[in-house]
């Protein structure tokens, strides 16, 4: 699916996160806000690293009160049992209607492990290594229901069809799954993977499990060098490339209002779009990752910039304040992307991976005739 401009469509997603926000009208109100502005998704970040509310049960609460876009807990595959993640992942695809996905993380520290007392902290490419074997045992507990499997016959009293129920048998290097799921098979298939994968082992991970890979780069010639490395990797694990999304992400501070933004930070106004283009400019790197501080109208010519010169597929926005920036985010900088044609004024279909493009995964086992 390309675009006017021959270009793949542009993706927008933004995170609401409030780590010290127990109230779930907050969480709704911020949600409907970047849904009234079409983006594809949100985010919302959890850690066992400090203290903050479950973000999966938060936007389970959440997807009632919304309609059409996607909804993206951060969810750690370290210390977590993989079946009862995926079982979770596909309840909130159930209560969505299809709109679920699934941030994969790892926890690297030994404060978290002591949380849990079983095992000291790994590396991190450890862990990754470990969150790509949750991916796949996920993705084969979601398909260990075919679909149709549910009968419901009331009068023989039969439920489920057995034939359509299949074992995963999977044994990896630190856990065992045999399956199947308590959940049959999610209305998208397989729910949508995010992987952050800026460093390392992550980065493997999500050329083979991602459907959304997360980049914090500075510049379009570094987002375009890794988005060709992730294809390509992609490619040698006998994937189609195409079928990931692939998103810079970007820390916005819209407090200037329509003011330019400031040297350093990436303007692409007067002259200064060879910036963009190169390395010489862009958002500025800091601890939370590139960060833009400036107007919508200055963001709206970074992203149309980085999008049109094949550089990433869209951007994953994090407002400094989630209530005002996320208000000047959807009001103003999509507000002139769509007037421009570069972003959609409505939601095609009604799951996140129609949002993206995607389609629904064939079901492994009904293709392949696995063994039940």
């Amino acid at each position: 699916m390309t675009s006017s401009t021959g270009r793949g469509l542009l993706h927008l997603a933004a995170a609401v996160d409030q780590p010290t926000v127990f109230d779930a009208g907050s969480y709704v109100e911020l949600v409907r806000l970047a849904e009234r502005g079409v983006l594809d998704f949100v985010t919302l970040g959890d850690t066992f690293a400090r203290p903050g509310p479950d973000a999966l049960a938060v936007l389970s609460r959440v997807a009632p009160a919304t309609r059409r876009i996607g909804l993206v807990p951060t969810v750690t595959t370290t210390h977590t049992e993989p079946f009862h993640v995926q079982a979770a992942v596909a309840t909130l695809d159930w209560v969505s209607r299809g709109r679920a996905g699934w941030h994969l993380d790892v926890s690297t520290t030994e404060g978290e492990a002591r949380l849990f007392g079983r095992r000291h902290a790994a590396p991190a490419d450890t862990l990754w290594q470990e969150a790509g074997e949750v991916a796949d045992v996920a993705a084969r507990l979601w398909d260990s229901w075919e679909d149709g499997a549910e009968i419901r016959d009331v009068a023989t009293g039969r439920f489920v069809d057995r034939d359509k129920l299949h074992h995963t048998d999977f044994e990896g290097a630190a856990f065992s799954v045999k399956g199947p799921s308590i959940v049959p098979r999610p209305p998208q298939g397989h729910p949508v993977r995010v992987v952050d994968a800026t460093e390392g082992q992550a980065r493997r991970t999500a050329a083979r499990y991602a459907d959304v890979a997360l980049l914090r780069v500075t510049s379009p010639a570094q987002a375009a060098a890794v988005r060709t490395e992730l294809r390509g990797t992609a490619e040698e694990f006998g994937r189609d490339p195409d079928t990931l999304r692939i998103l810079a992400c970007l820390v916005v501070d819209l407090g200037d209002g329509e003011h330019a933004a400031e040297p350093g930070w990436g303007s692409p106004l007067f002259g200064r779009r060879r910036e963009l283009g190169g390395g010489g400019g862009g958002p500025l790197g800091t601890a939370q990752g590139p960060r833009y501080r400036g107007g919508p109208v200055d963001l709206a010519d970074l992203i149309a910039v980085w999008h049109q010169a094949g550089a990433v597929d869209g951007f994953h926005l994090t407002p400094v304040e989630p209530r005002r920036d996320l208000e000047r985010l959807v009001n103003g900088t999509v507000a002139l992307l769509q007037h421009r044609g570069l972003f959609r004024t409505f939601y095609p279909g009604s799951t996140l991976r129609e949002h993206l493009g995607l389609g629904r995964p064939a079901n492994q086992y009904a293709v392949t005739g696995g063994t039940s």
